[in-house]
């Protein structure tokens, strides 16, 4: 398939994987598209066509040709200049060239706005039934920290050995969160665990967190019990990065009892121990790969293409659950 045909699918699954739905995406696309009509010369520098079809601005096509065809593609969670090194490496002595280097977490200039969104949180909050009002205003003071956090950064690195090695690269991180926090939420509703062992137990089942057990990262609990029933369950997959840290008073207000998560920092813990919520961490590179799964599984719907996995991630298939 086209390099763009890859990029435009991915950004499609995730749309119709978004927990605020289709349509409220769409309206977010209409006012982009409404506002670019209005950009004055001095702010166009600041703009990317990308935000006409995609909302997902920590999505991105960084390097290379968009009609360039893609065969085979090398996938990692973290991908920076050594594995674009490794990338080139491998083209160069086995004569098997790798089309793309497809990253997880974002690089470039979606890294760069990395904090445009985490205003997902929000709706995902107010679903919980935590008051949108405290959920905007908290979110918009954790917002501001990430971004003073980002703007710093060197985002340009990777991208630019991918340009000098003349590698094509892209980065896949909300579209895929997307997917895998969709999966968790339809097979906790569905399976309905009781306790926590329970729920541990449903995501050992799981090839993706089966072999972080093999590699001593798998699902933990650091709040609760196994014994401890599970209540009402909040999936905390997507948004960016981790949330406001001091939410979860709202959170035991609105009736959530556990929530599931890739990673907490030390300070939401114990916030959330204050709140006597149960909190599962099912794994950061390990809900990754299964979102990277997932949504791979969407893009292939039509043609196949060939992957080599490093930095955390391996391909399964559908058809290999």
């Amino acid at each position: 398939m086209k390099l763009e045909t890859l990029y435009k699918r991915a950004v499609a699954a995730g749309i119709a994987k978004d927990p605020r739905g289709p349509a409220a995406v769409q309206r977010l696309l209409d006012e982009e598209r409404a506002k670019s009509e209005t950009l004055k010369d001095d702010e166009r520098d600041a703009w990317e066509a990308d935000r006409l079809f995609n909302p997902f601005a920590d999505t991105r096509l960084l390097a290379g040709d968009p009609s360039a065809e893609v065969k085979k593609a090398m996938v990692g969670i973290d991908m920076d200049a050594a594995e674009l090194v490794l990338a080139h490496t491998l083209n160069r002595d086995r004569a098997a060239a790798i089309d793309v280097v497809i990253a997880h977490h974002p690089q470039g200039v979606a890294m760069a706005q990395l904090p445009a969104v985490m205003r997902v949180q929000s709706d995902m909050l107010a679903a919980h039934g935590v008051a949108i009002a405290v959920a905007e205003q908290l979110l918009e003071t954790r917002m501001s920290e990430i971004e003073r956090r980002v703007l710093p950064a060197n985002h340009t690195r990777a991208v630019d050995a991918a340009r000098l090695l003349g590698l094509p690269m892209m980065c896949l991180h909300t579209p895929a969160d997307n997917c895998v926090n969709t999966y968790l939420e339809e097979l906790f509703e569905k399976a309905k665990p009781s306790r926590l062992k329970d729920l541990i137990d449903l995501l050992k089942k799981i090839p993706e967190y089966r072999a972080a057990v093999r590699r001593m990262a798998g699902p933990k609990i650091v709040s609760g019990s196994e014994a401890t029933h599970c209540g009402r369950i909040s999936v905390e997959m997507t948004g960016g990065t981790e949330g406001v840290r001091t939410i979860y008073e709202s959170y035991a207000a609105s009736g959530v009892s556990t929530i599931v998560s890739m990673h907490i920092s030390e300070e939401a813990l114990e916030n959330a121990k204050k709140s006597h919520l149960n909190i599962v961490l099912a794994g950061h590179i390990s809900s990754d790969t299964l979102g990277l799964n997932l949504l791979f599984d969407e893009v292939e719907r039509e043609e196949r293409i060939e992957f080599v996995g490093v930095s955390g991630f391996s391909r399964i298939r559908a058809s290999e659950r």
